[in-house]
């Protein structure tokens, strides 16, 4: 199957993209993850993304789908694939279709994690990390033991500047204005369905497992 999970920045997409690719045994396409693999293993196309990345600018989206074409082209994608937060405009999403129209198969199903703002805040507010050994911690799920210190070297937790409660604010309302359009695409092309996703990792993965065997029913 091949799917695109979207959601707003803290609604697990990342985490249950890379389940369900374990559970389906098909490739989690992460666009930051094969950057960084691309410039990393110095490929022609990761030599292009190279100079944006280093300048701190966007990755054009002609190289962004070629990087997705070449997984076609080697064989990864032949059992499907999961784009995690990829497309996010409609030239994007338009560029997709006619890529995977030109390898004559389609997108079966674009998952929306629904999160309320309140609990994007409370997930994202509440992450903290090591400075020295860079563990992570989420209130209330991974607590140290000690209230604000590392379990494994004692040192202060840091909360990331992005997870400040202002910035997370701020996040949302970026990625509404920007995925606004991607959902009404997709929902008017029929592909889209939204999963509740307030609740633990567990129960979601459940319900888009329980999802993705009716799509293939169809």
């Amino acid at each position: 199957m091949n799917l695109i999970f979207l959601g707003p920045p803290g609604s697990g997409k990342g985490t249950q993209a890379r389940r369900i690719s374990h559970e389906l045994n098909i490739p989690h396409l992460s666009t930051g993850d094969f950057l960084r693999e691309a410039v990393r293993d110095d490929t022609e196309l990761g030599k292009k993304a190279r100079k944006y990345m280093e300048a701190g600018d966007l990755v054009p989206d002609d190289i962004i789908i070629e990087l997705i074409e070449e997984k076609f082209r080697n064989g990864e994608l032949n059992n499907g694939g999961i784009l995690d937060g990829f497309p996010r405009t409609i030239p994007q999403a338009e560029a997709l279709n006619m890529m995977f129209e030109k390898h004559r198969t389609v997108i079966d199903k674009v998952i929306l994690l629904a999160v309320s703002d309140q609990e994007v805040i409370k997930r994202l507010s509440g992450r903290f990390y090591c400075p020295t050994c860079h563990a992570g911690y989420n209130y209330p799920v991974q607590v140290p033991r000690k209230e604000g210190l590392c379990d494994k070297d004692g040192t202060k937790l840091l909360r990331r500047h992005d997870d400040e409660v202002d910035v997370v604010m701020n996040r949302l309302d970026v990625y509404k204005k920007q995925t606004a359009s991607i959902v009404d695409f997709y929902r008017r092309a029929n592909k889209l369905s939204e999963i509740k996703a307030d609740d633990g990792p567990d129960l979601i993965s459940e319900r888009i497992l329980k999802l993705l065997t009716e799509v293939k029913q169809v």
